[in-house]
């Protein structure tokens, strides 16, 4: 019994649990959706396996393939951005600001690592590392841009981000047609050797797309929980989001820290952008509309719990039920249910407070007992 009262008050096991309970409901409210439409759930459930794991549940036991590595490739290909933009909006989360930016900050990336990969040219092992670092620059300035208006002139960052995000997309669409020919959608193919992409892995997957990028997600995971956890410059960015006036009194330097802390968030966001770029595609693209990684980014950063770990895990989750989607449409659901099982959990997780009180209620009748 102390066990459980012990579970159910600690703060770090309710970060993880009411995430679980979301998550968990998500998934019900989907499958109650699908009963009132006269759709089966398990065709759901069936559909979300066989993206993450490339098993098709419904074939053991016959003669047709059951595994499929290509469905488990492509799961990664879409979860690589979505964990990206995650831990960039996650990070300005932990240090008091909302970056919504993330949209525009994806396309700048992807514009400046487009660029890095046509005009420049380097050795085969440097080439793809500078790309990056142009794709992370590109997002680093479109969220420094917020964060010193913030940091010097009190503006909010939602609204500049917000403005920001339409500004990159008609920037970047104005600089791909140009190094395009003509009526130009995309640009040429980047150099192989500027790519991430892999024959080995594609090989492995069944010519999916799977490449490189999920090291340096990996890489970027550690990073975010290193400045935050084990530094003291992170220690002083969490300290301006809890209370910057409390952290100005003690010496800090809260308006840098406002700045940089939009910069490092733009660069993950960038980061995702150049992903599309060297891993996916190998091009850059004109788009006619926002892709959503941005907006995205920040339902894996809710249901992540603002943390390293957390983002990448809901990044997972959601890159599974956008690779589910097609899967789905073959079994005659229509896509939008993944869609409302995101916006539920969602919605589960903006309810932290009701779930809080629920545990906190279950510890009471506990210590009844």
């Amino acid at each position: 019994m102390t066990n459980i009262k012990t579970f159910l008050s600690d703060e770090k096991h309710q970060s993880f649990l009411i995430p679980a309970i979301a998550i968990v409901l998500g998934f019900l409210s989907g499958s109650i959706i699908m009963l009132l439409s006269g759709l089966n759930p398990v065709d759901l459930f069936t559909s979300f396996v066989r993206a993450v794991t490339g098993i098709n549940l419904p074939n053991i036991g016959t003669d047709r393939d059951v595994f499929n590595s290509r469905y488990f490739g492509e799961f990664f290909v879409f979860s690589i951005p979505l964990i990206l933009t995650g831990l960039s909006v996650s990070f300005a989360f932990r240090t008091g600001l909302f970056n919504i930016g993330g949209e525009g900050q994806v396309m700048m990336g992807a514009l400046f690592a487009s660029g890095a990969g046509i005009f420049l040219d380097f050795p085969p092992l440097i080439f793809p590392v500078v790309v990056l670092i142009a794709g992370a620059l590109g997002g680093a300035v479109w969220g420094f841009i917020p964060g010193i208006l913030k940091a010097k002139f009190r503006v909010h960052e939602v609204v500049v981000t917000i403005m920001l995000n339409y500004t990159a997309l008609y920037v970047s669409n104005f600089y791909i047609r140009s190094w395009g020919e003509g009526n130009a959608i995309r640009t040429e193919n980047l150099p192989s050797k500027a790519t991430l992409q892999s024959d080995l892995l594609s090989s492995l997957t069944n010519n999916s797309r799977l490449h490189w990028g999920f090291i340096v997600v990996i890489v970027c995971a550690v990073i975010f929980w290193f400045i935050i956890n084990k530094t003291t410059f992170g220690y002083e960015l969490k300290a301006v989001g809890f209370n910057p006036l409390a952290s100005e009194y003690a010496g800090m330097k809260v308006q840098r820290n406002a700045a940089l802390s939009m910069t490092i968030a733009g660069a993950f966001s960038g980061l995702a952008g150049a992903m599309l770029v060297v891993g996916t595609f190998g091009y850059g693209r004109v788009l006619p509309g926002f892709e959503n990684y941005g907006f995205d980014g920040i339902a894996v950063a809710l249901v992540g719990g603002s943390t390293a770990l957390g983002s990448v895990l809901a990044g997972l989750l959601f890159g599974g039920l956008k690779a589910a989607q097609p899967i789905m449409q073959v079994s005659r659901i229509p896509r939008d249910i993944a869609i409302i099982i995101i916006a539920v959990i969602i919605i589960y997780v903006a309810m932290r407070e009701p779930f809080k009180q629920l545990l906190l209620k279950l510890k009471a009748k506990e210590e009844e007992n």
